[in-house]
């Protein structure tokens, strides 16, 4: 178990903080690196968590991280980090075939888990991840930090106010230009635009349909445009629910697009821009005139969100967030898992 699992009142009168370690060295771990180090200067954050470490396959890679980003300890091997007594939160920052493999030897190891999205490469290694942790009795979480985000509460009080009426469908796209990363279009790296991107949009629907699966979703469509390596370079999947909803999901690695969600009733509808991050969201009347707009808080950098609520967790005792909860992540992977079926596309290690 890790030293401050479930112990708030101690680490609080001790001036003890989560220490986080980032176990990889790429570009999301830089983004972590950026936003861990904000957190350590932020007086809402301050007391809350450090930015400790960080673990790479090069030693060379790894100190020359932590001395950009001003983290004490490096290490030159995944190992090393998981042997370390001090580490209390790893963020697992690796491509999504690595991170069933790694999420459970950092559990096993009694280090709590923040694992960047997709949660894993399917729905079987999913559940392989989340037995781990339940078995470990420590907190396991999806880094998808649209969840965690303000912006969610903002939607959904709108939502729920019922100034567009009944919700009666739902569009989210999100797509960038981003093919010529290796691990993009590497089948054996679960590659293509579903896990990476369109993740993202398929998160975005479901939040609006109130999260937890309540409304069942009752059949389908999709297709995709595969890549020269087979994975999906783009796709669209239409959801029908069970209360009448109509959603639409694109997701593109080979194009930009706008980004945009909206979310479609009967007396008027919402537009969030930039699903990934939301910048500002507008609410249009019937006359397709602006009737309110909201601006999203300032942000650190929007990651600051997922790390305040694993480390929280952590100080509770708790095993899972509210934002992301297992239940949640599961059914996500098992809906991407079910598009691939009818796209026929299988990962060599599946």
């Amino acid at each position: 178990m890790s030293r401050l699992n479930g112990r708030r009142a101690e680490a609080e009168a001790q001036g003890l903080k989560v220490n986080v370690a980032i176990l990889g060295a790429g570009g999301i771990a830089r983004s972590m690196a950026t936003t861990l180090t904000a957190m350590a200067a932020d007086p809402r954050y301050g007391g809350l968590v450090a930015p400790y470490a960080v673990a790479a396959r090069d030693g060379g890679r790894a100190a020359a991280f932590a001395e950009r980003y001003g983290f004490p300890v490096s290490y030159g091997s995944y190992e090393e980090l998981l042997a370390d007594p001090d580490v209390d939160l790893v963020y697992i920052a690796t491509p999504h075939a690595l991170h069933a493999e790694q999420g459970i030897a950092c559990l096993n190891a009694g280090k709590n888990i923040l694992v960047e999205k997709s949660f894993t490469a399917n729905a079987r290694q999913a559940k392989e991840l989340l037995a781990a942790a339940e078995a470990s009795g420590l907190l396991c979480t999806e880094a998808i930090w649209t969840r965690y985000m303000p912006s969610r509460g903002i939607i959904d009080g709108i939502v729920a106010s019922g100034v567009i009426g009944e919700v009666r469908s739902i569009a989210a796209n999100l797509c960038y230009p981003v093919s010529a990363k290796a691990r993009m279009s590497d089948p054996a790296m679960a590659g293509g635009a579903l896990l990476d991107v369109g993740v993202y949009p398929l998160n975005f629907i479901d939040m609006v349909m109130g999260g937890h699966g309540e409304v069942p979703i009752d059949r389908l469509t999709t297709a995709m445009t595969p890549y020269g390596t087979g994975v999906d370079a783009q796709n669209s999947t239409t959801l029908f629910y069970g209360n009448g909803v109509m959603a639409v999901s694109s997701s593109s690695m080979i194009a930009s697009s706008d980004r945009c969600g909206s979310i479609w009733g009967d007396k008027g509808y919402v537009v969030c821009q930039n699903i990934n991050n939301v910048e500002a969201i507008d609410v249009y009347g019937t006359d397709h005139q602006v009737a309110a707009h909201y601006d999203v808080p300032e942000q650190l950098t929007g990651y600051e969100y997922q790390v305040a609520s694993a480390a929280n967790a952590i100080l509770d005792g708790r095993t899972e967030c509210a934002e992301m909860p297992h239940a949640d992540t599961l059914r996500i992977m098992e809906l991407m898992d079910a598009l691939r079926a009818e796209w026929g596309l299988r990962y060599p290690f599946e």
